[in-house]
């Protein structure tokens, strides 16, 4: 059969079809009626392929049918066509000129092929995952959302948690950040969502993004399309002129303010704001979480166009509808709109929806309780998606019920109804469904019920293949009734998905919900691997046997009990639904059990015996697991009889018979023994409730266990544990002695239960002073005043916690457990039995707040209490001495505990008589104290107590207030804050701050104000006078002009302060402390220390106390910290602390003349700006530094001398934060200057951290930089701090990290080469060689070879090159390296052969030349004469040996 070409479909060519090759120029074999009618057959549709040279690769069967396949056409084709022709009317075309565009209009399906990146579409939560969302889209399709594509606000706090757990070191899943929500909190099955496509995978692909490996065929299914919920992708294209009343989008939580939530919108400019009442108006009242995703509707937008304000109100988001919109683009899906019906199919409408763009509604997505529109009719719809590859633009749109509500699809009428998941469970037989569309290639459209519908793929209409089906003539045509079987659900289409295959209706299980736990089932083994056993259940289920459940003992050779295919008998140990998992046993024990099964901590029965698996063992006891990840705790005493090491008898894995000894259902705890399970056994009295903890009990001894005396307790035969070393305690002997003095049969008096759980009870000694109460315990009669006894069983931050009963527990302060602190014991061990009386009741949470004090528990007998009890505030005074606990020590000072709820503060300032540096180092938590109190303010319950000696009168002096401070006065201060318009200063003995402007600080009009902010700094003490005062306001403007204090230049500072002159510049005004030494020069320094006042005695020699000031150690006191080295950089390059010398002794008089002379030449002296020369002179305060990096911020260089300053006066903690703002100051781009602070942080560790803070720095060094130059340069540091040890296991972390790098390799070698560890080194040789690639081993090689000259045995450096200039004789380059190492051993003998050698080698004049010219420089150093001249002459003969071969 010859091939022929398709002619054109539209007909307007007269061009003729070219001949074949070989064609005889005959007409080709035609078909019947092939001239008289056109063929719409579905085969010639396609592109016919034309073989080259005419010829067709149709086999001759295929030939035949394709023949007899265009003949059925053709037939009817003349059948069918005159027909068509005969309906149309003149008239009717009159009527309807678009009649025949409606009538070829076109119903499209949504399919996976059909989904392209970019294409928005409405779809609905299925399922809830870890790390994403599974979405049903319409037309039975699913889809998947990663966790990445929900909001950008989430992306980027997960972003910042992986951060964290970076930086923390962790890589398990503990370090989770509390703010990141789970998308369960965000999500929830049935919610709608708007969507974009941004990737759709080919049929057979797999993406696990966000999805884990399942067994669920929805989730699996989803991997295929990828969407995207991020309101930047989804409402692209949105302009801000359609933010109307009532548009409705999608928006993510940006930020929570006061009154609501700040959203982002995904539209440039703009941003929504959602209150708390339209947030909340429905009632529920728990809050968005940042980047939740939600659905908004616009109520207004504001004048600005910034802001517009919006509304969750899940009514107004189901009934606004949008009536029109400025572009395509804005058209989201989702959205409600008004639609006008153009035309109607068989297989759907054509609609026109805001009263421009066509749309279509397919059969699945019509009203089934309204009826068909007609042509004409205004219905409202939903958007659906936007239908790609169409212009103009067309959409497909929904008018279900269920969509137009928002709402899930139900079995009734009304959405108020069962949802169909709860009305139609999988696995539900119906028996008749009727036939309402057939798609001849997809599969059924059936009627469940008159709402209710449901679809039958064609793969689940018969056991057998179905190719096709027809809707007139098949079995399955439309109208016909069959029996079918929910075995799915598609919840956005609100279908069924059913199955009429009589196999499915024989399955037993369908999901994995209708497995039981306990049940016997038979399966057929799936496959082996190493870890586990698949067995088919069915033909949609799996179940897993784990190993440790293949038998009752370990199978070696497990392949031999399970083959493949082969059929097995299993018993469900556990059905987990939510992960579509099923766990089998095959244990003989299990499948052959006649226990009960216990599948529930509900079903467990105190005494009832069972079969479990043993799956933990340890010294404390044995964990057992029965069904349904029901476990109980075997204790180590009812292990066994024989009281053997469990360890030795118990493995993993091993069934045994338990009986239940206790159960706790609220704590899902069971208690079980192996030894009461024996048929031995005769069970014990387990009845212990009419015992309590303190009751006096006296018991025979039953057995005797390693540690523990089993006793049986008189009258009431219960068993009770008594430990060994306690009743030795108790008659003051030892345990040895104990044991051979004791036999069965023993009474054992005065003793008291301790403990009451889970069945067993626990007695110890008697206390002599302990009285045996008169009722038992309850909190409907325990009173105030109340003595009760109890165990202790720990310590708290509330104090001590105490049991009474099984069920009320109790707690004391520590300032409540004894009347002397001193004598008492506040903090009594765990485990001991005491007696307190009650003061206070809990009756909610069952507790008792008690006391211990001997003067609470028997007023009349007791003593004074030496340490009054301290109820309120109220009851303290200053001065009052009280003694009190620790509670707490802070940077800033202590916490005292001296009552019930009442704790007291102190200062730093206040603990010590001296200067004390490491103080912390002299307090723990619940140390004993003894202080004063300072002051109680009882309206806001701060107590202040002090633990220094002396008059309290310090701290008794009135405190300046608003009121005191008049118009005109002069007083001094501090300041406290700077800003660009002026100081804010403290004024002295109050708490009154006061502003100065800018404008107040000199008298020259001209001076730059902003040069004068400058040179002040916070903490600088000036002199201010007070210009104005602001009653009503509570202001207060001050002035610090020299002219206001013109004439005060004689007047003795107090405080020893002096004005710095009285100049016009802006500094004048400025105060110098004179304790700071950053503020003085070398000369005023030495003139402030002859001045310390004669009163200090020469206790202090080296700097100035003044006086109402705490006592801090003075910088010129401080010892000189040793550099650090950092390459390339010097730590300190200068004295920036001038060194410190004890002042001469001089008389009265000399200081007073002195003082005169300073007060005389400050008149006379011109100030200058102090910032004049500040890039001239070296830096000698924090304040210069601040300076020098406004100008410089990127300058490792000013940074690290910054940290130098501080390490130079031990504050190394201050030189670390330093330098932490530096690498984030300077720019990311200056990565050397980066680089140089990261290097100095880490010298700073290895000088003055320890391992953890070097290790951190570290870490985050390399996540910063260069990884691999850190590692490097950290070795260098620990080798150059002579920590070799350190530097070696730092080089091989690197090798191991970047064996990929030839420089690691050697500069490891080096440092072995340097210690003298030459075989070491030479052993990294072959190991560098086998981590390299091939390219880098000759300049490995030659790196180890040049390290064997310089730092090892040259004569193995010279064994070395040998090789390697043998393999790769035209490596000019290791030559010349040979040649070079040669030089340096000045042997010029065998530099003379290896010239010669090298010339001999076929090579370029200009090689030639540079290597003769090498020679002669060597011969001239270290050769002689003769050596030149051969040189020179061998050039000769060399170049006329190269001419004459050219």
């Amino acid at each position: 059969m010859t091939g022929k070409k398709r002619a054109l479909e539209d007909g307007t060519s007269s061009r003729k079809a070219k001949k074949a090759k070989g064609s005889s120029g005959k007409s080709h074999e035609k078909y019947p009626g092939e001239d008289s009618f056109p063929v719409d057959s579905t085969v010639m549709a396609e592109e016919v392929d034309f073989p080259r040279g005419g010829g067709t690769n149709l086999t001759a069967l295929e030939e035949k049918e394709i023949r007899a396949e265009a003949i059925k056409e053709v037939d009817k084709g003349l059948l069918s066509k005159p027909k068509v022709n005969r309906k149309k009317s003149k008239s009717q075309l009159e009527l309807k000129p678009e009649g025949s565009k409606k009538e070829g209009l076109r119903i499209e399906h949504l399919n996976y092929k059909r989904m392209v990146p970019g294409m928005k579409i409405l779809g609905q939560v299925v399922s809830v995952q870890p790390l994403a969302l599974v979405v049903s889209l319409p037309n039975q399709l699913v889809a998947h959302v990663p966790i990445t594509k929900i909001t950008s606000q989430l992306s980027r706090l997960l972003e910042s948690m992986d951060v964290r757990s970076d930086a923390s070191g962790e890589s398990d899943d503990d370090v989770v950040a509390d703010n990141v929500p789970d998308l369960s909190e965000l999500f929830h099955p049935g919610q709608y969502v708007r969507c974009v496509v941004t990737n759709a995978h080919p049929p057979g692909t797999t993406d696990l993004t966000g999805l884990a490996r399942s067994r669920d065929e929805v989730v699996r299914a989803s991997r295929r399309v990828e969407l995207s919920l991020v309101p930047e992708e989804v409402n692209a294209g949105v302009r801000k002129s359609d933010l109307k009343d009532g548009y409705t989008m999608s928006a993510a939580v940006q930020s929570i303010e006061d009154h609501g939530y700040i959203l982002d919108l995904g539209i440039s400019g703009v941003s929504g704001f959602l209150s708390f009442r339209d947030a909340h108006k429905e009632g529920s009242d728990e809050r968005f979480r940042i980047g939740c995703l939600i659905d908004i509707v616009v109520l207004r937008l504001s004048a600005n166009g910034r802001t517009c304000n919006v509304t969750t109100d899940s009514k107004t988001l189901a009934a606004t509808s949008v009536s029109e919109v400025s572009d395509v683009t804005s058209v989201l899906p989702g959205m409600l709109v008004q639609s006008l019906v153009t035309a109607v199919t068989a297989n759907g409408l054509g609609l026109q929806i805001l009263g421009f763009f066509d749309a279509t509604a397919d059969e699945y997505h019509q009203s089934r309780t309204q009826k068909t529109p007609k042509v004409g009719q205004r219905v409202k719809a939903r958007i659906l998606y936007n239908i790609p590859g169409t212009s103009p633009p067309r959409f497909s749109v929904t008018l279900s019920d269920h969509h137009l509500a928002l709402g899930v699809k139900s079995a009734a009428v009304d959405l108020d109804g069962y949802s169909l998941v709860d009305a139609f469970p999988i696995g539900t037989t119906l028996d008749s469904v009727k036939v309402r569309h057939v798609e001849p290639e997809q599969g059924l459209l059936v009627e469940v019920q008159p709402t209710v519908d449901g679809f039958v793929h064609i793969s689940q209409v018969s056991d057998e293949h179905t190719p096709t089906l027809s809707g007139t003539s098949s079995h399955w045509k439309i109208a016909t009734l069959h029996k079918a079987r929910v075995i799915g659900h598609h919840m956005f289409d609100g279908i069924l998905q059913l199955s009429l295959r009589p196999s499915v209706f024989l399955q037993k299980f369908l999901q994995v919900g209708d497995i039981r736990v306990g049940e016997v089932i038979k399966g057929t083994v799936k496959s082996l691997t190493d870890s586990a056993v698949f067995v088919s259940i069915s033909e949609r289920l799996d179940g897993v046997i784990w190993p440790n459940h293949y038998a009752d003992v370990p199978l070696k050779y497990p392949a031999k009990k399970f083959k493949v295919g082969a059929s097995i008998k299993c018993r469900v140990l556990t059905v987990e639904p939510e992960r579509n998992r099923v766990i089998l046993t095959t244990k003989r024990t299990l499948l052959d059990t006649t226990q009960p099964i216990l599948t529930s901590y509900e079903d467990a029965k105190i005494g009832a015996v069972t079969h479990g698996v043993i799956f933990a063992v340890s010294e404390k006891g044995l964990k057992v697991e029965f069904f349904n990840n029901v476990k109980a705790t075997i204790p180590t005493r009812e292990a066994s009889e024989t009281g053997a090491k469990l360890t030795d008898a118990f493995t993993p894995g091993k069934v045994t018979k338990v009986r239940i000894i206790a159960v706790r259902k609220d704590t899902r705890r069971i208690v079980a023994s192996i030894r009461q399970a024996t048929s031995a056994f005769s069970p014990a009295v387990t009845d212990v409730s009419s015992l309590s903890v303190g009751d006096t009990v006296q018991g025979a001894v039953v057995e005797l266990q390693k540690a523990n005396i089993i006793l049986s307790l008189q009258p009431s035969e219960a068993r009770a544990h008594l430990s060994f070393v306690t009743l030795a305690n108790i008659r003051g002997t030892t345990v040895p002695e104990l044991r051979t003095s004791l036999k069965p049969g023993t009474i054992i008096d005065s003793l008291v239960v301790t403990s009451v759980e889970e069945g067993f009870v626990v007695v110890g000694g008697k206390p002599g002073s302990l009285t045996k109460p008169k009722t038992s315990l309850s909190m409907d009669t325990v009173a105030i005043g109340q003595i009760v006894r109890g165990r202790v069983t720990g310590h708290g931050r509330s104090g001590t916690t105490v049991k009474l009963s099984a069920r009320i527990t109790g707690s004391f302060h520590p300032t409540d457990a004894c009347d002397d602190y001193e004598v008492g014991n506040p903090f009594p061990a765990v485990g001991s039995v005491l007696q307190a009386v009650v003061i206070g009741i809990d009756e909610s949470a069952s507790h008792l707040t008690l006391s211990t004090r001997p003067s609470k528990i028997s007023p009349d007998s007791a003593n004074p209490p030496v340490d009054r009890e301290l109820s309120c505030f109220e009851d303290l005074k200053m001065g009052d001495t009280i003694r009190g606990f620790i509670k707490s020590v802070s940077e800033h000072g202590l916490f005292v505990t001296i009552g019930r709820g009442i704790d007291a503060r102190v200062q730093i300032r206040e603990l010590f008589d001296e200067y004390i540096k490491d103080w912390k180092s002299r307090f723990v938590t619940n140390q004993l104290v003894k202080g004063r109190i300072l002051s109680v303010d009882v309206d806001n319950k701060k107590v202040e107590m002090t633990f220094k000696s002396g008059d309290l009168a310090r701290n008794q002096s009135k405190m300046i207030t608003f009121n005191d401070l008049q118009e005109g006065q002069k007083v001094m201060g501090k300041v406290k804050r700077i800003e660009q318009y002026g100081l804010f200063i403290v004024i002295d003995g109050s708490k009154v701050t006061g502003l100065c402007h800018k404008s107040q600080l000199s008298d020259n009009k001209d001076a730059d104000v902003t040069i004068a902010l400058r040179t002040f700094r916070e903490g600088d003490r000036v002199r201010a006078i007070i210009l104005s005062l602001d009653s009503e306001k509570k202001q207060l403007s001050l002035g610090l002009k020299p002219s206001y204090f013109a004439g005060d230049e004689d007047i003795e500072v107090k405080d020893d302060q002096s004005l710095k002159g009285d100049g016009s510049s802006a500094s004048e005004a400025e105060i110098e402390e004179e304790n700071d030494p950053s503020h003085m020069s070398d000369q005023s320094t030495e003139e402030n220390l002859e001045e310390a006042t004669e009163d200090d005695g020469g206790d202090d020699q080296r700097g100035i106390s003044i006086e109402n000031q705490p006592e801090e150690p003075s910088v010129l006191s401080q010892k000189r910290q040793v550099p650090l080295k950092l390459e390339g950089f010097q730590w300190f390059s200068g004295d920036v602390i001038s060194e410190d010398s004890g002042p001469g002794s001089c008389s009265e008089d000399e200081t007073e003349s002195r003082k005169k002379k300073r007060r005389r030449r400050k008149r006379k002296e011109i100030q200058q700006d102090l910032t004049a020369d500040m890039h001239t002179k070296v830096p000698e305060s924090s304040a210069d530094f601040e300076r020098l990096l406004l100008g410089s911020p990127n300058s490792s260089y000013l940074w690290i001398q910054y940290m130098s300053f501080y390490l130079q006066m031990s504050e190394i903690d201050k030189a670390r934060a330093i330098g932490r703002r530096a690498v984030q100051t300077i720019n990311f781009r200056e990565e050397q200057e980066r680089l140089n602070v990261w290097i100095a942080l880490l010298n700073i560790e290895n000088t003055y951290g320890s391992d953890t803070t070097m290790e951190a720095v570290f870490k985050d060094a390399a996540r910063h930089n260069d990884s691999k130059t850190v590692h490097l340069r950290l070795a260098v540091i620990f080798e150059d701090s002579q920590r070799y040890e350190k530097a070696e296991e730092q080089y091989k972390r690197t090798c191991k990290k970047f064996g990929q790098s030839s420089k690691v390799w050697t500069l490891f070698a080096e440092h072995y080469l340097r210690r003298g560890q030459l075989e070491e080194a030479r052993k990294l040789l072959p190991r560098s060689l086998q981590s390299l690639d091939k390219q880098k081993h000759i300049k490995t090689i030659s790196k180890f070879a040049q390290m064997e000259y310089k730092l090892g045995d040259p004569e193995r450096g010279r064994t070395i090159f040998e090789g390697i200039v043998d393999s790769h004789p035209k490596r000019w380059d290791l030559w010349s390296i040979y040649m070079d190492m040669e030089a340096k051993q000045e042997d010029i003998q065998h530099l003379r052969n290896i010239f010669g050698r090298v010339l001999a080698i076929k090579m370029t004049s200009h090689k030639a030349k540079s290597f003769f010219k090498k020679w002669l420089n060597l011969e001239h150093k270290i050769g002689d004469d003769e050596g030149a001249a051969t040189v020179k002459q061998r050039a000769i003969e060399w170049t006329q040996r190269a001419a004459a071969a050219s």
